[in-house]
């Protein structure tokens, strides 16, 4: 697994659009991209930041697992999101490397994207997920 760059860091926030304006207004960034993810129980805001993101996770459910990370550990980094040419082939390589994966399979994300996530027990308690453009 050979990663690209940085796609994207995850921060979960209870308060999407007081996380919007602190980083547009305080920090310049720029929205490009806004989606309700409904299997994953969230809206997710990207905003560009040179060539990577920012992505804002609130949480639409109760029972969604960024409503439990939040609940947990509160607001903050949630995972940091790695940019690789073939999610499966990037996904099997961490997992014979000794990673630990949630995911068995890639999954469509965002954007049209596939991703895979790695454990974070495996990853130094990094959420990582594998991002497919």
């Amino acid at each position: 697994m050979k990663p690209q760059e940085i796609d994207h860091i995850a921060i979960a926030v209870k308060d999407l659009e007081s996380a919007i304006t602190f980083y547009t207004q305080i920090l310049g960034a720029a929205i490009e991209h806004r989606e309700f993810v409904e299997s994953d129980g969230i809206e997710e805001v990207l905003l560009k930041v040179s060539d990577t993101y920012i992505q804002l996770l609130c949480p639409t459910t109760p029972t969604s697992p960024v409503a439990k990370y939040i609940e947990k550990r509160g607001e903050g980094l949630h995972h940091m999101g790695l940019r690789v040419d073939n999610c499966e082939e990037a996904l099997r390589d961490a997992i014979d490397a000794g990673a630990t994966s949630i995911d068995t399979h890639p999954r469509p994300g965002s954007r049209g994207t596939t991703v895979a996530f790695l454990h974070p027990k495996s990853t130094f308690g990094v959420l990582i997920e594998l991002v497919q453009l």
